[in-house]
């Protein structure tokens, strides 16, 4: 059966006319439909409307071979990795026994002591859950720990050490000789996105990073086949998921391309670790955070990395507590086993736009990774990499305060009656939500907002701001409704005048709301007969401020707010225009 019978073949000209004409009808004059509707990415890469045939870059190989960009795992499914930041051995096991298959343990000071491995790991079957260490520096010290107890119990390690550099060549020679299933090395990219890096910027840094391991590792005895075998990369998986597909498949064809430079093609099979980003995650509405790790966590199953973390909802709010967790974890459990997510190797594979945009983010990310080795190194070079990643930090920063990048429950539909979650009743302290450190900063892109939120909590009263709607419901309710989510996402509180155009009236609610910023809320039309007589008549009720919603210069008037105006802006000015102390 042909499913396209009856139907007149289509082609990418025919559809550039329609499109033309349908921009032409918008006030779009565009030659090129495709340059119109298309949208950059933070690395230049053009996500165009439309793909075909054409647009496939060429062939992305077999499902575990090279070049690895189809996945380096030869069967389905994934490895799930839960992190555990307290000593607790209860939670690692409730963990392991209703759908985790790994553990990631963060040794530390603020985490779980060196001494406590043993018995954070009393009941843990060694041979049969791999063990992930993230212990800075007492990887060491942890490494040798985890031997301890695979000596004392007879039984092999699987899993990674986390260690790093001149450490990593050492543990790994051991790794080589006893632990034919463990690995030594850590090459972790979260903290170049962390810091506000771009996909390509993670991405040429983690190959910075991996050679610069590369080179530690052979230089401390290793043959280059028995090197490639010990490094894991460690990579951010966001909400966008064609992005994380992407940048994940890039991952692997840009490793690969490195293990074919040094001589072993054949070993160029990129081990990946998936983890939900930090960066993404917020404080305010924090069950939204649900949905946010659930598209990660899919992103990355179905992009081929061999073991995934979702990041507990409330990880920037407190110690995860049992419930917390267990939504982590079943987050995974669904997509593997009610979805089927892990049921076929590369499901993205074939797709014109998901390859093309996978060559494309690819190429940038080695032309950066070159930049770095020409300079050097990443050490060498870490000055270019803190401006780059600053700069990209900067232009995510502005797309996140004009809301062209909305974050749900906090720039866009807040929720100022939320209650707070409790604190968690797990002991311990809470240690850090993301790990590893390059001498970069850790940005969160909804805290410009969540301080906004937390000062208007602050105060004995919520500062308010007065919505002067005039006319009917049905004409002011659109811009009225728009002014409410933008003064809410900063935790201003807003009061509407209701239906009328009597300024007068307006300005009596006014008076008696006890604010004194006021925001004019109405169509273009109302705008033209009334905006100029009633903000006369806020001041006159001692309007300090007064805003219009939508665009025009109208006497009376001191700004506007609109779509794609700068919502911080407006909000730390209201902030001041309210006497609030920031």
């Amino acid at each position: 059966m042909e499913l396209a019978a009856g139907f007149a073949p289509v082609s990418r000209d025919d559809w550039r006319a329609l499109a033309v004409a349908v921009l032409r009808r918008s006030g779009i004059e565009a030659d090129s439909p495709e340059e119109a509707l298309s949208t950059p990415t933070y690395d230049g890469v053009a996500v165009a409307p439309l793909y075909d045939a054409g647009d496939l870059p060429g062939d992305p190989g077999l499902p575990g071979a090279a070049p690895y960009v189809r996945g380096a795992r030869a069967v389905p499914g994934w490895d799930v990795r839960q992190r555990h930041t307290v000593a607790d051995p209860e939670a690692v096991l409730a963990d392991l026994e209703n759908g985790g298959t790994s553990l990631w343990l963060v040794v530390g000071p603020d985490a779980i002591p060196v001494g406590e491995l043993g018995t954070v790991l009393k009941d843990v079957y060694l041979d049969l859950a791999p063990v992930v260490l993230e212990a800075g520096g007492r990887a060491e010290e942890a490494a040798q720990a985890l031997f301890g107890l695979a000596a004392a119990r007879g039984t092999p390690l699987s899993g990674n050490l986390g260690a790093s550099g001149e450490l990593g060549a050492r543990l790994a020679r051991r790794c080589v000789a006893d632990f034919p299933g463990l690995r030594a090395v850590v090459a972790d990219a979260t903290p170049y996105h962390d810091a506000g890096g771009s996909d390509a910027e993670e991405l040429g840094c983690s190959m910075a990073q991996g050679v610069a391991e590369l080179r530690a590792l052979t230089g401390g005895g290793l043959s280059v086949e028995q090197a490639l075998g010990q490094i894991e990369f460690r990579y951010a998986a966001t909400a966008d998921q064609f992005a994380t597909i992407a940048k994940l498949r890039a991952a692997r064809r840009l490793w690969a391309r490195v293990a074919e430079v040094c001589g072993a093609a054949e070993h160029g099979g990129q081990a990946q670790h998936a983890v939900t980003s930090a960066a993404m995650m917020t404080a305010r509405d924090p069950w939204v955070n649900m949905l946010r790790t659930t598209l990660a966590c899919f992103a990355a199953g179905v992009g081929g990395a061999e073991a995934v973390t979702v990041r507990p909802f409330d990880a920037r709010l407190r110690s995860p507590d049992a419930f917390s967790r267990r939504i982590a974890r079943n987050t995974q459990a669904l997509l593997i086993e009610e979805a089927g997510a892990g049921r076929v190797i590369d499901p993205a594979g074939g797709s014109w736009y998901v390859e093309r945009r996978t060559a494309d983010l690819a190429e940038r990310a080695w032309d950066w990774f070159q930049e770095i080795e020409a300079a050097g190194g990443l050490t060498a070079a870490a000055g270019s990499v803190s401006e780059r990643i600053a700069a990209t930090r900067d232009r995510r920063a502005d797309d996140i305060a004009h809301r062209r990048l909305p974050i749900t429950g906090v720039s866009e539909y807040p929720d100022l009656h939320e209650k707070p979650l409790r604190p968690a009743s797990a002991s311990g302290t809470t240690a850090p939500d993301d790990g590893g450190s390059v001498g970069l900063p850790r940005v969160r892109y909804a805290e410009p907002f969540e301080e906004l939120r937390d000062l208007a909590d602050a105060q004995a009263e919520r500062p308010k701001v007065f919505l002067a709607t005039i006319g009917p419901v049905a004409v002011h309710t659109a811009r009225a409704a728009f002014a409410a989510n933008l003064f809410q996402a900063g935790g201003l509180q807003t009061e509407t005048a209701g239906p009328g155009a009597d300024p007068e009236q307006i300005a009596t609610a006014f008076a008696v709301s006890g604010t004194t910023v006021a925001c004019l809320c109405s169509s273009d039309k109302l705008y033209d007969q009334h905006a100029a007589a009633v903000a006369a008549a806020l001041r006159k009720a001692g309007a300090k401020k007064v805003w219009l919603a939508g665009k025009g210069d109208y006497e009376g008037v001191d700004a506007t707010l609109h779509a794609g105006c700068d919502a911080l802006a407006v909000l730390r000015t209201t902030f001041d225009d309210l006497e609030v102390t920031r």
